[in-house]
C-alpha cells in the first residue's frame, strides 16, 4: 500500500508543484489503483509514473474548487483511450455529477466505460470485503470533505511449527489451510483455520483531509491514522490569513496530527510563495510539535508498512 503525490501546489499549478492529486497503490490488496482529487494536468504527471489509468477504479474528490477537479474529464476521456473498460466509481460533493457530465456531454466524449457517482456526506460511504471509507465533511469556504480509509484486519500468520507439530508438511496445503474456514486432508484429517493462525494484524489507516480550517472537532476523524494527509497552506505565522481563506497553517495541521496521535503526518496543498529553503522551514515548523512529519513534494511516495 503506497501514496503517491501527482500534485502538492495550492490554488495554482507552479513550476514546482502542480495542483492537488493523489493515488493511493491497492494493486497487492486490491488489484487497483484510488484517486484523490484531480486537478489540472493529473494525467500528465500520472504518465511520470508506473500507474495505468485503467487500474484506477474509485476517485474520491473533496471539494468543487478548481484546483482539484479540472483535471477530471481530461482524465476520465484518456482512460477511455487508454484501453480503460472498467466501470470508475466517483464519491464527492453535490455538484460533481453535473460537472463531469456537462463538461463530457458539450466535448462531445464518449467513454468505453460507465461512470457512477455517489454523493458523499458524513459516515460510511465505501464498505467493501477489504475497506471501510468514511467522509467526514470539513470547515471551508464550500463543502469539503476528508476522507478516512481503514483497511480491514487482515488474517494472522500461519503457526508453521503447529502444522509441522500435526504432521503436515510445508507445500500448497499451507496456502489453502490460511484461505479456507475449513480444510480436509487427503488422510481425511480436519484442520480448522482458526486453530493453526495467529493474532489477526490490525489493517492500516489513512486520513486524507481536503482544505480546512483547523478544527478540534476534526481530530476524532483522524485518530489512530498510520499516516495522516493535511493540506499546510500557509506558515505558522500566517494564522489569520488561514482563518480568512479556510486553510491551516503548518502549526495547526502538527497539533491535529499531535491530538489525534497518528503515526505519520504528510503536509500538502502548498502555497506557491514557499519554494526551496521556504518549504523546509514549513517542516521544521510542524517538527517542532509533531516529530514524524514531511512536506511533500511532487512524485513524492510513501509506503504504508505494518
Amino acid at each position: 500500500m503506497k501514496l503517491t503525490f501527482l500534485g502538492t501546489g495550492a490554488g495554482v499549478p507552479s513550476k514546482e508543484r502542480n495542483v492537488s492529486a493523489i493515488l493511493l497503490d491497492l494493486l497487492q490488496e486490491k488489484g487497483a489503483t484510488w484517486l484523490f482529487d484531480c486537478g489540472e494536468s493529473t494525467q500528465h504527471q500520472i504518465l511520470q509514473t508506473t500507474i495505468k489509468p485503467r487500474k484506477i477504479e474509485n476517485i474520491f474528490i473533496t471539494h468543487l474548487h478548481g484546483d482539484h477537479i479540472y483535471g477530471l474529464p481530461g482524465f476520465l476521456s484518456s482512460r477511455s483511450f487508454q484501453d480503460g473498460t472498467t466501470p470508475v466509481n466517483i464519491y464527492g460533493p453535490k455538484g460533481i455529477e453535473a460537472f463531469v457530465k456537462t463538461s463530457l456531454e458539450i466535448s462531445e466524449t464518449h467513454l468505453r466505460y460507465p461512470l457512477h457517482f455517489k454523493e458523499v456526506a458524513d459516515g460510511i460511504i465505501l464498505d467493501d470485503s477489504d475497506f471501510i471509507v468514511y467522509a467526514k465533511q470539513l470547515q471551508h469556504g464550500i463543502p469539503s470533505y476528508g476522507y478516512r480509509i481503514e483497511q480491514k484486519d487482515q488474517p494472522g500468520e500461519l503457526l508453521v511449527g503447529k502444522l509441522q507439530e500435526m504432521g503436515i508438511s510445508p507445500g500448497p496445503i499451507y496456502q489453502q489451510i490460511k484461505e479456507n474456514d475449513v480444510t480436509i486432508l487427503p488422510d481425511g484429517h480436519v484442520v480448522h483455520r482458526k486453530d493453526v493462525l495467529g493474532p489477526d494484524k490490525r489493517g492500516s489507516v489513512i486520513s486524507i483531509f481536503g482544505d480546512t480550517r483547523y478544527d478540534e472537532r476534526f481530530v476524532e476523524f483522524a485518530r489512530n491514522s498510520d499516516v495522516l494527509v493535511h493540506e499546510a497552506t500557509f506558515a505558522k505565522d500566517e494564522t489569520t490569513l488561514a482563518h480568512d481563506y479556510f486553510h491551516t497553517t503548518t502549526e495547526q495541521a502538527a497539533h491535529l496530527a499531535n491530538q489525534a496521535e497518528v503515526k505519520q503526518l504528510l503536509l500538502t496543498h502548498i502555497s506557491s510563495r514557499y519554494t526551496g529553503e521556504k518549504a523546509e522551514q514549513l517542516r521544521i515548523e510542524a517538527e517542532t510539535i509533531f516529530p514524524n512529519v514531511h512536506i511533500a513534494h511532487d512524485f513524492f511516495e510513501y509506503e504504508i508498512k505494518k
